[in-house]
């Protein structure tokens, strides 16, 4: 697929300029959300390299949720100190981070991995100003490590990258289309919002992101689009206008 000259696919333009796409450890794996699934690994790279042949520069932050989660391991052993699991978390992000930079440029992606846990030889350093400059070049630039201090999660990674590199918009990609009044896998008659305030996120707990993200947000005006990455071509259709069809804008 080439990228048309205009910054353009059939007609579509995008809205976004720059955009942090937040993916979860869990989208990467099966069913159980678990390891690493070559399809959902494939599927996912596929759709984000759509969006970058508009021309949308796209820096993306990963969980490693599917590898071990921090503090639920720390609660759960009744060993492991809150800070040792979390660093071991980030270790895991690092992992899903090399896995999606293969299968973007097998797929004829250019990407580099930032990590903000130094680890040379596989990826970079997480340095503002050069990420800037590999955004700036079109590079996908896929950040590691968390934000290389325990108690954070990368929800929070994703809002503060996010402002450091100018993005206009902080897209997560979910299991789910969307954000509802009630959980819609146990209410049929739960109701996706098209929009919300930051503030309404908060009053009502509603679980978007962390607090400590969501927060992060609101006080820098970074909107929010909560959307599923099931349906294929979802990214695509947001960065071209239709966030509000496909899931929740929060901002």
């Amino acid at each position: 697929m080439s990228k048309a000259k205009d910054g353009s696919k059939g007609g579509r333009k995008p809205a976004y300029r720059r955009i942090m796409l937040k993916l979860s450890g869990e989208m990467l794996g099966g069913a159980a959300g678990k390891g690493l699934e070559t399809s959902r690994l494939k599927g996912i790279c596929s759709q984000v390299l759509e969006v970058a042949e508009l021309g949308v520069e796209i820096a993306m932050v990963i969980g490693g949720g599917n590898v071990i989660r921090g503090q639920k391991a720390s609660q759960e052993s009744g060993l492991l100190h809150r800070a040792t699991a979390d660093y071991m978390g980030m270790l895991a992000t690092m992992i899903n981070a090399l896995a999606l930079q293969d299968a973007l440029e097998s797929l004829g992606g250019q990407t580099r991995v930032m990590s903000a846990i130094e680890a040379r030889a596989v990826a970079e350093p997480y340095i503002r100003r050069r990420a800037l400059r590999h955004l700036e070049k079109k590079r996908i630039v896929i950040l590691a490590g968390g934000t290389g201090h325990p108690y954070f999660s990368t929800d929070t990674t994703a809002a503060l990258r996010g402002m450091e590199l100018d993005v206009q918009v902080l897209m997560k990609a979910t299991k789910v289309d969307g954000v509802y009044d009630l959980d819609p896998k146990t209410h049929r008659n739960a109701k996706r919002f098209k929009r919300l305030s930051h503030m309404d996120v908060i009053r009502k707990r509603l679980g978007v992101m962390d607090m400590t993200a969501i927060s992060l947000c609101m006080d820098n005006k970074l909107p929010i689009f909560v959307f599923s990455l099931e349906q294929k071509g979802n990214i695509l259709r947001a960065v071209t206008g239709e966030a509000e069809k496909i899931g929740t804008l929060v901002g």
